[in-house]
C-alpha cells in the first residue's frame, strides 16, 4: 500500500471544504486502487491530507493530478508519495 501525503496553506477554509466535498472527494474515491483518505486541519491556515492506495502506481497517478492552486482557497505546498509500512 502507498500513500499520497500533501500539505497545504488554507486561504479560505469554508471555500476549501466545499471544493473538497464537491470535487476532490468524488474524484479521489473513484480513482483506481483507492483505499481511504483523510484531510486534517492542523492549524488555522494549514491542512494536511493522506490518501491511501493499493499500489505505488495508483498513488503516483493521483499525486500527478493534484493542482498546486485551487481557486484561491488553498495552495498545496508539498506532495509526497511513500510506502505505508504499518497500519492499525
Amino acid at each position: 500500500m502507498h500513500a499520497v501525503v500533501a500539505r497545504a496553506t488554507l486561504h479560505d477554509f469554508e471555500g476549501g471544504r466545499q471544493f473538497l466535498r464537491d470535487q476532490v472527494i468524488p474524484r479521489v474515491s473513484q480513482a483506481p486502487g483507492f483505499v481511504a483518505a483523510y484531510w486534517v486541519r492542523v492549524a488555522e491556515d494549514r491542512g494536511a491530507s493522506m490518501l491511501l492506495f493499493e499500489s505505488e502506481e495508483a498513488a503516483r497517478a493521483v499525486a500527478d493530478q493534484i493542482p498546486r492552486q485551487q481557486d484561491g482557497v488553498t495552495t498545496v505546498e508539498s506532495i509526497e508519495v511513500g510506502e505505508v509500512v504499518e497500519r492499525a
